[in-house]
């Protein structure tokens, strides 16, 4: 590649023009296409544009044209491991490593790649060997906390994220993944506060958009960010919020890839008005492509969990901007003006715990969207002992859970513990995991031979299909199960939860009143406790349940989407009057 041509593309690129530079390394290809160290800038420049699927031909070309090299193989591997073929980009970095066994960023690399297959300790070794060698440095900080968590070392994971933030006190990514840490142990409400704001005082300083016409009665164009626009929890509870009046146009803005065929993405296409792929948007464009489309209320559905788009939003790119449904707590942004609760998820008084204003949608701030494919409900064989269950993400297998599933199942002799979670172990080579859980419900009184931990597995049916294999569900805490919750009752099955104290130990309260069994929210271990020997022992009672659960969860408020539709834009309407309101001086 001319040099000429090489520093037109690499300055196209710094200034952000990433399709041009991509048009400029294209047009030499066209020239010289075996040109291999033109492919590989290609590849790169792919995966910064969002697709990972060019960009791992472009890097296989290459590194046909010149095997062995090392940098073609990083570029190649990372490209198979965005495609979520592991076991292929663990091949090519164990292959560098032959050669530089001390070389930081693969074992970074690998780390990650480790925990996706099933062999979250080894992840954890080479995350540890990579920060040593890294010190300070995000990613690696990052890549280990991904191992420890698939590891099942929840705690380890806060602390490594605490020490990464010690030592990169700037970086918003690790303060991010610490903030979503905490939320699976009990911490200070205002340590969890002041750690919210900290990550807003780091982000641009919001330039609130001229609202160009302030009237509360036209027509609105609201917003959907979230990289969860696909088969996802927060799908579940956005499909009611799909049903706008007249006058409302609704534009999604996708910032993460979705496999294609996934049935969920493609009706959330058909719901919408327009659809932006904003993860092809070169980085920083996201604030502009909101803008450009005339946004006036912005809803924001993930907070600080994953690959989120809530620093991008910071300068602030609609006149009113919602957080709801994708996290369980304040943002901490100033951006971002309301947040989506309700009165048992976050009662009155509990403002002082949030920079948002609180938009409470009562009876319950969610609208549970059933799965279409759900099997029928079955129950557990007539002389299988008592099973208790949960399938909640093993993160939230917190010593308060096991502190009360170890007194429910002391309540009731002989019972069982049925769990299922990507932590249960799928072959030999994951037993280590399984060992690291068992050792701590021993220390919490549980007897583990009373345990049962089921793998993953490939459906969602085969998923729901498991419930039929517990009797009673029992809920985690501090972090409460939302999607495991509806669920359950949909198969018919009891859910057991205790009222905490901030929205993430009250969301399945709120669920459960919304279900029609605010009888099942225990105040506390004893009351907890009282309510599953209740519950175990009244067979007959369960049997019932169990064949009524689903219609009575089916007519409850809890699955009405025109209601809830209609209360959502209600109060999005709302918000916006009160912001034109604002800007009118009134």
């Amino acid at each position: 590649m001319s040099e000429q041509m090489w520093n037109r593309a690499m300055q196209q690129r710094a200034a952000g023009q990433l399709s041009q530079a991509v048009a400029t390394v294209r047009m030499h290809l066209k020239v010289k296409p075996r040109d291999a160290h033109a492919l590989h800038l290609l590849a790169t420049m792919q995966m910064e544009a969002g697709d990972p699927q060019a960009a791992a031909v472009s890097a296989e070309r290459a590194l046909a044209l010149l095997p062995g090299q090392p940098d073609f193989s990083a570029t190649l591997a990372s490209c198979l491991a965005r495609l979520g073929r592991f076991e292929q980009a663990i091949a090519l970095w164990e292959g560098l490593l032959a050669g530089q066994p001390d070389h930081a960023p693969t074992l970074s690399a690998l780390a990650a790649a480790y925990a996706m297959v099933g062999q979250a300790e080894r992840g954890v070794a080479v995350g540890r060997r990579a920060v040593a060698l890294m010190p300070g440095v995000p990613h690696a900080v990052g890549n280990l906390a991904i191992a420890l968590t698939a590891a099942g070392r929840t705690e380890e994971t806060e602390q490594a994220l605490r020490a990464g933030v010690l030592q990169a006190p700037d970086d918003r990514f690790l303060r991010a993944t610490l903030l979503m840490q905490m939320h699976y142990r009990m911490q200070d409400p205002a340590e969890m506060l002041e750690a919210h704001r900290t990550f807003g005082r780091m982000v641009p300083a919001p330039r609130p958009p001229a609202i160009v016409d302030p009237d509360p009665a036209r027509p609105l164009r609201v917003g959907i960010v979230s990289p969860d626009l696909c088969r996802s929890s927060v799908a579940n509870f956005l499909l009611a919020a799909l049903q706008p009046p007249s006058g409302v146009t609704l534009v999604a803005f996708a910032t993460a890839a979705h496999h294609e065929g996934d049935p969920v993405n493609a009706r959330l296409k058909s719901l919408v008005h327009e659809w932006v792929d904003a993860f092809r948007l070169p980085g920083g464009d996201l604030d502009a492509c909101i803008r450009q489309r005339r946004i006036d209320v912005l809803l924001e559905l993930a907070g600080h969990v994953g690959e989120s788009p809530l620093a991008s939003l910071a300068a602030k790119p609609a006149p009113v901007i919602v957080t709801a449904i994708g996290y369980p707590g304040t943002t901490g942004v100033p951006a971002v003006d309301w947040r989506l609760v309700d009165s048992i998820t976050d009662p009155p008084g509990s403002e002082h715990a949030c920079t948002e204003r609180l938009l409470r949608l009562d009876p319950c701030f969610l609208c549970y969207a059933p799965p279409e494919e759900a099997p029928e409900i079955r129950s557990p064989a007539e002389a299988t002992p008592f099973t208790f269950g949960s399938f909640n993400n093993h993160q939230k297998i917190s010593p308060e859970t096991l502190q009360l599933w170890a007194a429910a199942l002391q309540a009731v002799p002989g019972s069982k513990l049925l769990l299922k979670s990507s932590l249960a172990a799928r072959s030999s080579r994951e037993q280590g995991r399984d060992a690291h859980l068992l050792q701590r419900m021993d220390e919490s009184g549980i007897d583990r031979s009373r345990v049962e931990l089921h793998p993953h597995v490939a459906t969602q049916g085969d998923h729901l299909h498991l419930y039929g294999r517990m009797h009673v569900a029992l809920d985690t805490t501090p972090y409460n199960g939302t999607t495991t919750t509806c669920e359950a009752l949909w198969m018919g099955v009891p859910v057991i939860t205790t009222l905490g104290d901030r929205h993430a130990s009250r969301v399945s309260a709120s669920l459960l009143h919304a279900a029609g069994h605010p009888e099942w929210v225990a105040k506390d271990v004893a009351d907890f406790t009282r309510i599953a020997r209740d519950l175990a022992a009244d067979r007959p009672r369960l049997a019932a349940l169990r064949a009524s659960l689903r219609a009575q969860v089916k007519a409850s408020t809890l699955c009405d989407a025109a209601a809830y539709g209609e209360r959502f834009h209600k109060a999005i309407r709302t918000c916006w009057a009160q912001a034109c309101g604002a800007a009118n001086g009134s």
